[in-house]
C-alpha cells in the first residue's frame, strides 16, 4: 500500500494513504471512525450501525492536509459484499468539501481496485442523490432504488476508464 503526496489545486499538501486495518494507527482509526461518524450518523441524520464487520478485512484510503483526515473510502474485496471489489463508506469532511476531493478520491479508489482486484469489476451502494456524480466518475446504476438505512441508494457498477485519468 503505502504513502504519496498528490498535487491537487485546492488542497496543495494531500497526502494520500492506503492502509490495511491491521496497519492503520490508532489516531487513524479514530480519525476515520470520528468522520464517519460525524457525517453518515450525526450530518445525515441516520441511526445506523457504522462499524458493521466489514472493516478488518477492507483496505483504507485515507487523504490527509494539513494533518487532518480531509477524505476517507474503504476499498472492499470481491466476495465479501458484492461478487466485484466494492467502494463504500465514501466521505469529505466538510472543511474540504467543494474542492474536487470526492473526484480526486474516487480516481484514487478506482485506481487502487482495478490494481489490487484486476478483473473484478467495481460495485458500490450510492445515495440516489449522488448518482449523477458517480456517473460522471464511470459508473452505471444496476437495477431499481432501495432503502438502506432510511436513505434510497442504487447500486451501481464501474464501466468505464474514460472519466478516470
Amino acid at each position: 500500500m503505502g504513502t504519496r503526496n498528490i498535487p491537487h489545486t485546492l488542497l496543495p499538501d494531500l497526502r494520500w494513504s492506503c492502509s490495511t486495518f491491521a496497519a492503520l494507527s490508532s489516531q487513524t482509526l479514530y480519525d476515520i471512525l470520528h468522520l464517519r461518524q460525524n457525517v453518515f450518523v450525526i450530518e445525515q441524520r441516520c441511526l445506523y450501525p457504522d462499524i458493521d464487520g466489514l472493516d478488518p478485512d477492507c483496505l483504507h484510503l485515507t487523504g490527509y492536509s494539513d494533518g487532518t483526515l480531509a477524505g476517507y473510502l474503504r476499498l472492499v474485496p470481491p466476495g465479501l459484499r458484492y461478487d466485484t471489489a466494492a467502494i463504500g463508506r465514501v466521505v469529505v469532511a466538510p472543511a474540504s468539501r467543494g474542492m474536487q476531493m470526492g473526484d480526486a478520491m474516487m480516481q484514487e479508489g478506482i485506481q487502487l481496485s482495478l490494481q489490487r482486484w484486476p478483473g473484478a469489476g467495481i460495485s458500490l451502494s450510492a445515495q440516489a442523490p449522488l448518482e449523477a456524480w458517480y456517473e460522471s466518475l464511470g459508473f452505471q446504476g444496476e437495477g431499481d432504488l432501495y432503502d438502506e438505512d432510511g436513505i434510497p441508494h442504487r447500486r451501481m457498477r464501474y464501466v468505464s476508464t474514460a472519466a478516470v485519468m
